[in-house]
């Protein structure tokens, strides 16, 4: 009798360590793993919102309100550089203006607006992280190596940027908002959520604009731009980068513009370090 012989089956090996990453998917099954992304990403969020909104007493009096109070860490360090340069006009001793509430669910809309906030801002590295795991399966192999650590540096960062738009940006721009007068007559009384507006809109704003070296990253990959086009457009890029600082610091003193403007333009250094790294890997890869 004739031994019964079983087909060989062979294994891509690729797929076996991918698991189900090397399986095609149909649109609807795109969607529903999507969806579940999503939700994942929303529960994060609603989370660090909950916590937000039990912790809203330190929260408000510590870090919102923070740099609209004399004795914030940014204007104590404005006064010490003032008396070290003897220019005693970076001294902040006063904020002209006072906060109110003008609606009766003012102050319940500006708490639940800032726990949103804070919970976007703490859920950020698991939003990403959720995306990045959707976007992952459909990479190459080659695609998923050279964008390995994505989500350590887009988080990394993100929160420096959120840093540097609290404590640099926010507090210049606050300064001076606030005490401009056009006339000593009038007072600023501002309403709480205006505050927070700006405040937030300053904060989330620098933390978008410090994936500039991300962003290089991709437009390199896909072709856009080359190290060669960085570094001759480097004069052209100082300038702009000048008009942003300008733009995100409405202080008109030079100063403040220079100290925007100085991490803006390490940035773009380190955006053209990352195309020419990424750059030369993709030529080896077309030699190869």
């Amino acid at each position: 009798m004739a031994l019964d012989q079983s087909p060989e089956i062979e294994y891509d090996d690729e797929e076996e360590n991918e698991g189900d990453e090397g399986t095609e998917m149909t649109f609807i099954e795109h969607l529903e793993a999507l969806r579940w992304h999503l939700i994942r990403a929303i529960v994060a969020i609603l989370v660090f919102m909950i916590g937000a909104w039990f912790s809203m007493g330190f929260i408000f009096n510590k870090v919102i309100l923070g740099p609209a109070k004399p004795e914030f860490w940014t204007y104590r360090k404005l006064c010490e550089i003032g008396d070290m340069v003897g220019i005693p006009s970076l001294c902040v001793d006063k904020l002209n203006f006072s906060l109110m509430s003008r609606e009766v669910s003012g102050q319940f809309m500006m708490a639940l607006t800032a726990s949103a906030i804070i919970g976007l801002l703490f859920a950020f590295p698991y939003i990403f992280w959720e995306i990045w795991r959707f976007i992952k399966p459909g990479l190459k192999m080659t695609e998923k190596k050279a964008s390995r650590g994505a989500v350590f540096f887009v988080t990394l960062l993100f929160f420096m940027g959120i840093m540097f738009g609290y404590y640099i940006v926010a507090p210049f721009a606050i300064n001076f908002l606030v005490n401009f007068q056009i006339d000593p007559s009038i007072e600023n009384q501002f309403d709480i959520q205006s505050y927070i507006g700006v405040l937030a809109t300053l904060t989330l704003a620098c933390g978008i604009t410090f994936q500039l070296p991300m962003a290089i990253f991709v437009l390199t990959k896909v072709g856009v731009v080359t190290p060669k086009f960085l570094r001759e457009y480097r004069k052209h890029a100082i300038v702009v980068l000048l008009i942003v600082a300008a733009i995100i610091t409405p202080s008109p003193d030079m100063i403040s513009q220079i100290l925007v403007a100085i991490p803006l333009y390490i940035l773009y250094e380190v955006s053209v370090l990352v195309s020419q790294r990424e750059f030369k890997r993709m030529e080896k890869e077309a030699a190869e």
